[in-house]
Order: structure tokens, then sequence, then C-alpha cells
């Protein structure tokens, strides 16, 4: 609460002066913060026009990678609705929408497609759902449609993010309600370190579809997670 007290006077001054705010991105990162989470950044996030494609495993993401890039958000649009929580994705400019409706995927690609040429980075969770835990989870690749055909200069910059020996503890799996996995996560003890690994930027002009465009980006966050004999925990 304190935090967001700080935030929004300084945040409502930059609209008023027509710059794009930096202050939902230091908001989430101080709510990261206060859960314990310790971000620690491997490699480099373009700046502007990207779309950020990342493993989910808990709402902690969210906090995670706009803390370390200042990317809005594509949310399923009832978030929109739950009070205090949909205002502020709006501040973030969150692109919400329906995912159970499927005469609406056109439009919402637009959506997604006009937020890109916004020159903001914009991030996607194209597992869908936290469901799978640390598993990676196939990505759907409708939204991606928003990337064909090839809009000049926008590239897709695969996310791996690693909570290490905490991520079946604050993992949002199950039917667990989200006040319940929310108390949980800021009821825990101790810091909580996160490794987000920001990998080699696809350019869509490069893939021949959407669904390869999902594969590859899925394939380089699994590699990133488990590959070379690393292991995830020594991202």
């Amino acid at each position: 609460m304190a935090g967001l007290l700080a935030c929004l006077p300084p945040h409502y001054l930059w609209k008023l002066l027509g710059r794009r705010s930096p202050w939902p991105r230091r908001f989430l990162f101080w709510v990261g913060y206060s859960t314990g989470a310790r971000t620690r950044i491997v490699g480099t996030s373009l700046k502007r026009n990207v779309l950020f494609v990342s493993n989910h495993l808990s709402w902690l993401d969210i906090m995670v990678i706009a803390g370390a890039s200042g990317s809005a958000f594509v949310s399923k649009d009832e978030v929109g609705r739950w009070p205090v929580i949909g205002w502020l994705a709006r501040l973030n400019n969150t692109v919400f929408i329906a995912r159970t409706e499927r005469s609406a995927v056109r439009g919402q690609a637009d959506a997604l497609r006009s937020a890109l040429t916004s020159g903001q980075p914009v991030a996607l969770f194209p597992e869908g759902t936290t469901a799978g835990g640390s598993e990676v989870l196939p990505f759907r690749a409708s939204l991606l449609a928003s990337l064909f055909p090839p809009l000049a200069g926008i590239k897709v910059q695969p996310v791996a993010i690693h909570y290490g020996a905490a991520t079946e503890e604050i993992a949002w799996v199950g039917e667990e309600p989200a006040k319940a996995n929310a108390k949980r996560v800021f009821s825990r003890k101790g810091k909580l370190p996160v490794t987000v690994r920001f990998l080699e930027p696809i350019d869509p002009a490069d893939t021949p579809d959407r669904k390869a465009l999902a594969q590859r980006s899925r394939a380089a966050i699994v590699e990133a997670l488990t590959g070379s004999g690393r292991g995830p925990d020594r991202l």
C-alpha cells in the first residue's frame, strides 16, 4: 500500500505531461520485492518493439518481468473485472483478451498488434495457465497471429524464469484460490532468488507460421531451463 501511494501521484503527473510513465514498472517491482523476490537478470532485454514470451509458474512472474523490462502484459479479460487488480492492470496498459471466445481471436490479435506498434514492450505467457508448475506446457499459438504478416522491426524474445529450490513452494497450480495463493506467497519467510534469462530474439519473418514460432520459442526456454547439463538452478 505504501508503494502504491508513493507511485500514483508521479504516475499521473507523467501522464499529464504526455510522457510514458515508469511508475507502474517501479510499483510492480516493489510488489515482487515485498514478497522477498530478488531478481538476477541474465542476458539483455530488448527495450521496445518486442513481444516477450515466457514460461509461467506464478502471478509473481508479472512482477519479476515488469520490474526487469518495463513491459505491459497480455491477460485474460476476467482480470480486468477484478476489483483494484483490474484498475492496476490498466495503469500498466494491459491488453485484455477473451480466451474462451474463438470468434474474438482476430480482434484480440489486432489489439496486441496495435500495442506492439506503440513501442512499449509487451509480455505474453503462451502456456495460458500456471497449471504446469515447473513443467513448461505447450505454447498456444493463437495470439502469435498478431505477428503475421510480420511487423517491421518487431521481434519475439523468449524469457526463461526460474525460482530455484522455491519453485514448487510458490507455484500456483490446481484449484487454489487467488487470495489463498497470494497470502501463502506473502507469508513466506526469507528471500526468494529468481533468475530471469532473456534469450536470443527471434524475427517472426524467419519462421513459416505462428505454430512454428510458438514451438521455437518454447524450445529455447526449455533449453535454457534444462539444457547444457546445467540444470535450472544454475541458470
